[in-house]
């Protein structure tokens, strides 16, 4: 082993225990691995920014776009319309329908739009038919995954896998070259939640009552303010109560007006104040200078319908800007004109003292207080999806057609090699600007900068390992292990190795680490690398065993109320399937 290849696998070695661990973003960590093979000499400048240029990057940001035109233009609102009449005639129909609907659409359209189009409808069927959204959300997300795989553009893994077969000289991987193996794996994903999986999921208690899932337990009071008291003529949100006691204020009323509450809103003597707060604030309360408490009830769901106020559901989504800080950095009530945040499902526990204080997560579920115009705020965020009090976006016909031309055109393009994907997908962005069915503006709000950042960077990985001869070091360790078994038993290593390490890390930087050693080995055995890529693409996708393994997986995390303990009972015998599966198939319809 050269110092060289040390040097490679040791930043390899910091990466992976960066991804798992999450106290860094996935892009940054990204971004600093490819400075830090920069810096150390194993990689030019030219070759490490060489990823921001590659066409698996073009192609994934490209694909934003054009999912969030045809998401915008409200052509997938019959879908939705559709699973809800289905939903409500049968909960086995319903999941059935589901996860067909939910695999077609992810096989053209990013999952995770897919999922967030998809997830206030299942909701909302669920509580039409009784049924918990843990005994859907999961069957939605998996769908998803199993689509995903069927097509080049149905996931940023396998555009990326197919980026890096060519920059190592193999053929890059076509439009419907997926398509094989890939129904097989999405059908027997559906018979196994079917016969198998629906009874393995939790079926947690359904809540009608938001307060109650909450756990918002807490008492409302009307607080006078006094001529006497320090608020006087001071902002809201200086006021001691809000600042020290973490006192929720739901309502201001001056002189029988009710007031629209807002951080920058000056108190006035005789102000009435309806606040809610746990009972140890309320002891509190009751020895403030210059107030006069009212007498004081259990907060019910219909309290926080306040002037037209309404509860509001969202989840903080997949590489949001919110992640990592909490709801005071963010100064979210004056950032959304005053909308609130009463408690957080934080992973497995509630947050209802102090949430403000809570560091966010991808998954996080927002308990929100809004009105129609701080709501309508909130649905333009692309950092929070709203699963609650939905609006589904309105029929465009002036936009549906062309979008929906312009995007099977992209496909067709590519699938019958008229152009690359990269360009195609580029061409597909330029025509739906020119034919307006989406601004100059929206298309850098569709592209998800952290996803391209990440890309960029983790194609540095591969990039190394493969001109230190690290790649090859790995491989030969690899078939000196199992390679006397044949082909067909290191396939089935690359396999297990992929879905196992998806889990735990990023699927894209699992993927961008293991293809390049996927090539090598195949290579030195002398076969073709066509079957060790696809076990690769496909086992970095099918990720079902924890809740951060992939993005829609961590999107249904709160709002299913699940635990990791269902994801492990759910998701390692499908994976198990899908190994065996895999082992069997792919040396079937990708030869050796």
């Amino acid at each position: 082993m050269t110092f060289e290849i040390a040097l490679v696998l040791g930043i390899i070695t910091l990466a992976v225990v960066l991804f798992v661990s999450e106290r860094l973003s996935i892009d940054t960590v990204a971004i600093l691995i490819m400075v830090l093979f920069m810096l150390t000499g194993i990689l030019t400048p030219a070759e490490g920014f060489a990823g921001f240029s590659n066409p698996a990057t073009i192609t994934v940001a490209a694909m934003f776009v054009v999912s969030s035109a045809i998401f915008k233009s409200g052509a997938l609102n019959s879908i939705g319309i559709g699973l809800t009449r289905i939903g409500r005639k049968n909960y086995l129909l319903c999941l059935l329908a589901l996860m067909v609907i939910a695999g077609t659409l992810s096989a053209f359209i990013n999952d995770t739009a897919v999922v967030a189009l998809l997830m206030p409808v299942v909701i909302q069927v669920s509580h039409d038919i009784h049924v918990s959204p843990s005994k859907l959300l999961m069957p939605l997300s998996f769908g998803a995954l199993l689509g995903g795989v069927c097509t080049l553009i149905g996931t940023s893994t396998n555009i990326l896998v197919s980026g890096i077969a060519e920059v190592q000289g193999e053929k890059p991987l076509q439009m419907f070259e997926f398509t094989s193996a890939g129904i097989w794996f999405l059908l027997v994903g559906i018979v196994y939640m079917f016969f198998v999986g629906r009874h393995l999921l939790p079926n947690r208690k359904l809540v009608t009552d938001l307060t109650e899932d909450f756990n918002l337990g807490h008492y409302l009071t009307e607080v006078v303010l006094q001529p006497d008291s320090p608020a006087v003529g001071e902002p809201l949100k200086t006021l001691g109560l809000v600042q020290n006691l973490d006192v929720f204020v739901m309502q201001v009323t001056r002189r029988k007006h009710k007031l629209e509450v807002s951080p920058s809103l000056i108190l006035q003597a005789n102000d009435v104040l309806k606040v809610r707060c746990g009972v140890e604030k309320l002891k509190m309360l009751k020895q403030e200078k210059g107030i006069k408490l009212k007498s004081e009830r259990k907060v019910q769901d219909d309290d926080l319908h306040l002037h037209d106020s309404k509860l509001y559901e969202a989840i903080v989504t997949p590489n949001s800007y919110m992640e990592g800080k909490s709801l005071k950095e963010l100064d979210f009530r004056a950032a959304n004109h005053g909308a609130s945040v009463l408690a957080i499902r934080h992973r497995d526990e509630i947050v209802n003292e102090k949430p403000s204080h809570i560091k966010l997560s991808a998954g996080d579920v927002l308990l929100i207080a809004a009105n129609q115009h701080q709501a309508e705020k909130l649905r333009k965020n692309d950092d929070l999806l709203i699963i609650s009090q939905t609006e589904r976006s309105p029929f465009n016909y002036s936009k549906i057609i062309p979008v929906m031309i312009i995007s099977v055109g992209v496909v067709m393009t590519a699938a019958t090699n008229m152009m690359p994907i990269a360009l195609s997908a580029l061409a597909g962005v330029v025509l739906l600007i020119l034919f307006r069915c989406i601004r100059a503006d929206e298309v850098y709000k569709a592209i998800d900068w952290k996803v391209i950042f990440m890309l960029a960077g983790v194609l540095s990985m591969g990039a190394a390992l493969e001109k230190t001869g690290a790649a090859k070091l790995l491989a030969d360790f690899l078939i000196a292990g199992v390679g006397d078994y044949g082909p067909h038993a290191l396939l089935s290593v690359f396999f297990f190795i992929t879905f196992m390490t998806t889990n735990f890390m990023s699927n894209n930087a699992t993927a961008a680490l293991l293809a390049p050693i996927a090539i090598v080995a195949a290579h030195e055995m002398g076969v073709s690398a066509r079957p060790f890529l696809m076990a690769v693409a496909y086992g970095a996708s099918l990720s079902f065993m924890t809740p951060m393994g992939y993005q829609t997986n961590t999107m249904i995390y709160g709002p299913g109320n699940y635990r990791f303990s269902d994801y492990l009972k759910v998701g390692t015998p499908l994976n198990l399937l899908f190994w065996l599966l895999a082992s069997l198939i792919l040396p079937y319809f990708f030869p050796f």
